[in-house]
């Protein structure tokens, strides 16, 4: 059993007093269990078909060998179209479907009428569908989900590099900050954008490439803000005595400069991921992002301002952002204000 001590518990009670922030980290939750776990609440497979005195469970077919639900065609069932015959005959058959009954490739097309369709409570199409069909809020949930992903993984990579060498630079100083700062300040003018479109030129971006090729320039940041701060701490009174204990370099760095430091880290953290969701964005919307037809936040806002008569597609995208951006700020806020180290310093 994992025991916490009292000054963790008095961190995490100051945190969830901070109303808006802690709030914020519930709602954040949500939306991460809702986009991580979206088969189950928005997919066009059902969630369970009774069919001739037999269960079968669609959505988890690759988990259940078995439980995909076969009538014999060439093609994939229409559970909607399914549910439709079981209420039609009367039987004993039936089908439950998610609430959002769409995927995020989907096409639902109408006869003599053409898409972006409007939001429709009926067809359970409840922010619309896109300028080829799609249901929006499918893509909308699918690409948080990639947004998300993408942006903790590069947050990962970014603190991991920017921290470690800009600790490093800061406590070692002399040419080994002279030198980094020459490599630095080299890296900082390549033209980002002019690499993107060089690399999107060459080869379709993966989810991979973007990530590397943000992180290979989004470390700078930190590394700056790490540096300075490290060559503040390093000559603080508990620096000292436990360098003149004999404690070895990494030692100092990690178990304590970087401890000491997590509110300035945690601080930046918020504004990383917010960054990052921002990036991959503004990368889809450009066209220079994740291939067609992954669901992007981006793409749809590119939609949004080919059809700004489908108000529904350009307001459901900027309410996203801004209550995913509002939350994750907010969260940093209270994180920092909460597990400020300043705030919680005694003396025996």
């Amino acid at each position: 059993m994992i025991s916490l001590n009292p000054v963790t518990i008095k961190k995490i009670k100051r945190f969830r007093s901070i109303k808006r922030g802690f709030w914020s980290f519930v709602i954040l939750l949500v939306m991460m269990f809702i986009s991580f776990f979206a088969e189950v609440f928005i997919n066009s497979k059902a969630l369970l078909v009774y069919y001739d005195g037999r269960f079968y469970f669609p959505t988890y077919t690759q988990m259940i060998p078995g439980s995909e639900f076969d009538l014999g065609y060439e093609y994939e069932t229409n559970y909607r179209d399914l549910k439709k015959k079981c209420q039609a005959q009367a039987s004993s058959d039936f089908v439950i479907l998610p609430p959002v009954p769409y995927n995020p490739y989907e096409n639902d097309l109408k006869q003599n009428s053409y898409p972006p369709f409007a939001p429709s409570f009926k067809e359970r199409h409840f922010f619309g569908t896109d300028n080829v069909g799609r249901d929006i809020l499918a893509r909308l949930v699918y690409g948080f989900r990639t947004a998300i992903v993408f942006s903790v993984v590069l947050l990962i990579m970014n603190y991991t590099i920017g921290i470690t060498i800009g600790c490093s630079m800061g406590y070692f100083g002399g040419k080994f900050d002279l030198i980094f700062q020459r490599i630095i300040e080299i890296w900082n003018n390549i033209p980002f954008l002019y690499v993107i479109i060089i690399i999107a030129s060459v080869v379709i971006p993966s989810f991979m490439i973007l990530v590397l090729i943000m992180a290979f320039f989004g470390w700078i940041g930190i590394t700056w803000v790490m540096r300075t701060i490290t060559y503040k701490e390093k000559e603080k009174e508990y620096i000292l005595a436990v360098r003149s204990l004999g404690a070895s370099h990494a030692r100092i760095i990690f178990k304590h400069i970087i401890p000491n430091t997590i509110s300035v880290i945690v601080t930046y953290a918020p504004f990383a991921i917010s960054g990052g969701i921002v990036s991959l964005t503004s990368l889809d919307y450009l066209g220079f992002g994740l291939p067609a037809p992954t669901p992007s936040w981006g793409e749809l806002l590119s939609q949004g301002w080919q059809n700004m008569d489908a108000w529904w597609i350009v307001s459901s995208v900027v309410a996203a952002l801004v209550v995913t951006l509002m939350t994750v700020t907010f969260i940093g806020e209270g994180i920092r204000e909460a597990f400020d180290p300043k705030l919680h310093t005694f003396y025996e």
